[in-house]
């Protein structure tokens, strides 16, 4: 039998906690670069210098769409080349930049580089500049229960 040990109460049950904050942070409605601000990410403007069509993939990739997709348009050159266009207006719709189709048309038949590498400069950023923290509190009440002492005698001699 332990002698002199202390018997401690308990008067409060633990209390479980959890917070949740989510926060959306948004860009101005107009494209966050200019077409022509290739030095604005050297990365960007030399992955569409060295290798175009691979650049196109990625870029559509990045954006949700599916990797090959740039590549059905390879037989449209010459004409308005429409992946592109679809590409460049579901850009704009997304980030809800004010803009026309025939404006976009316009920018991919004559500075088609420039459009896809203004396209990869926004999903990049726009990417950026989402951010959610998670954390919920909930404070769940447990009924208290009074400690009762508890004197315990051992037949152990």
């Amino acid at each position: 039998m332990m002698q002199g040990a202390a018997l401690q109460t308990v008067s409060v049950q633990p209390v479980a906690l959890a917070q949740t904050m989510t926060t959306v942070t948004q860009l101005a409605p107009n494209w966050s670069s200019g077409l022509c601000d290739c030095c604005e990410d050297m990365g960007i403007c030399c992955f569409a210098f060295w290798c175009f069509p691979c650049f196109q993939c990625t870029t559509a990739s990045d954006f949700g769409e599916c990797l090959c997709l740039p590549l059905l348009e390879c037989g449209s050159y010459g004409y308005c080349p429409i992946v592109s266009l679809a590409m460049r207006t579901a850009v704009r719709e997304r980030y809800k930049i004010p803009g026309s189709i025939c404006n976009d048309c316009c920018t991919v038949c004559w500075c088609l580089s420039c459009s896809w590498c203004q396209m990869a400069r926004e999903i990049k950023k726009r990417k950026q500049n989402v951010s959610f923290v998670t954390a919920h509190t909930n404070i769940i009440g447990a009924p208290l229960m009074q400690a009762q002492n508890i004197t315990v005698q051992s037949g152990l001699k």
